[in-house]
C-alpha cells in the first residue's frame, strides 16, 4: 500500500515538473499534473492537502533524497572536510532543474509559505550534515545548521542567476562562502581557547551547553536541560 502511494506520489511529481516552467508551482499546474498523471483527484488531494505548496515541497525533498543517497556511494574521503561540504552542495544543485527551483523560490517568497521554505531550507543543510556523519547533539546541531542554510541559500540564489560555462561562477561563490565560514570557525576556536575570554564567558556557555538537539526532525526547537 505504501509503495502504492510512493508511485502515485511521483507520478503526479513528475507530470508536474513539465508544467512547472509555465505555470510555477500553481493551482494550474496541480491540477494538470494529476490529469496527465492519472492519478485520483482525491488520492492527489490526500497526497499533497495544499495542492502546489505540497507538491513544491515534494520537489525539495526529492532532490535532499538523491543527495543523500549519491553520499553513500561518493568519494568524498580524500577529501578535506569544507571540500566535502562543497560537493554536497553542488551534487544538490546539479540534481535540480533550475527552472522549477527558479519557480519554488518565486512561491515560498511570499508571506504565507516564507516558513515553509525556510524549513525546506533548513532540511537541506540536516541532510547534508547527516551524510556527513555528524553526530552532534548540543549548540553544535543548531549552529551547523543555520550557517550551512546560509550558505546554501546564497547559493542557490547565485546559480539562479548565473550562466556561467557549467556554472563555474556558482561553484567559485559557493568556495569564497565556505571559507568565509572556516575563517569565522578558526577565530571562534582562538576566543575559546583565550583563558581570560573563556573565564568572563564560562556563565553564558554554561546556558548553552545545555541545548540539545531535537528527538525529531520536526521537533524544533528541541530540548533545554536543567
Amino acid at each position: 500500500m505504501e509503495d502504492n502511494m510512493e508511485t502515485a506520489k511521483d507520478a503526479v511529481l513528475d507530470a508536474a515538473l513539465t508544467h512547472v516552467p509555465f505555470d510555477g508551482w500553481s493551482e494550474a499546474t496541480f491540477r494538470a499534473a494529476v490529469a496527465d498523471s492519472g492519478v485520483a483527484d482525491g488520492l492527489a488531494r490526500a497526497l499533497f492537502p495544499r495542492g502546489a505548496v505540497d507538491l513544491a515541497l515534494a520537489y525539495h525533498a526529492r532532490g535532499d533524497a538523491a543527495m543523500a543517497e549519491h553520499a553513500l556511494s561518493a568519494d568524498l574521503a580524500s577529501l578535506r572536510y569544507s571540500e566535502r561540504v562543497a560537493a554536497l552542495i553542488r551534487f544538490r544543485l546539479e540534481v535540480a532543474e533550475k527552472e522549477a527551483v527558479r519557480r519554488g523560490t518565486t512561491l515560498f517568497a511570499l508571506p504565507n509559505h516564507a516558513a515553509d521554505g525556510a524549513k525546506a531550507i533548513w532540511g537541506t543543510a540536516d541532510a547534508i550534515w547527516k551524510a556527513l556523519g555528524d553526530t552532534s547533539t548540543d549548540l553544535n546541531w543548531y549552529t551547523k545548521r543555520a550557517t550551512l542554510s546560509a550558505v546554501y541559500g546564497a547559493t542557490v540564489l547565485y546559480w539562479l542567476g548565473d550562466d556561467s560555462p557549467d556554472h563555474l561562477a556558482t561553484w567559485e561563490f559557493l568556495d569564497r562562502r565556505i571559507a568565509d565560514v572556516m575563517r569565522v570557525e578558526k577565530f571562534k576556536a582562538s576566543v575559546r581557547a583565550n583563558t581570560l575570554v573563556k573565564a568572563v564567558l564560562d556563565g553564558p556557555l554554561n546556558v548553552f551547553s545545555k541545548v540539545r538537539a531535537p528527538v525529531q526532525p520536526d521537533d524544533l526547537p528541541g530540548m533545554f536541560h536543567k
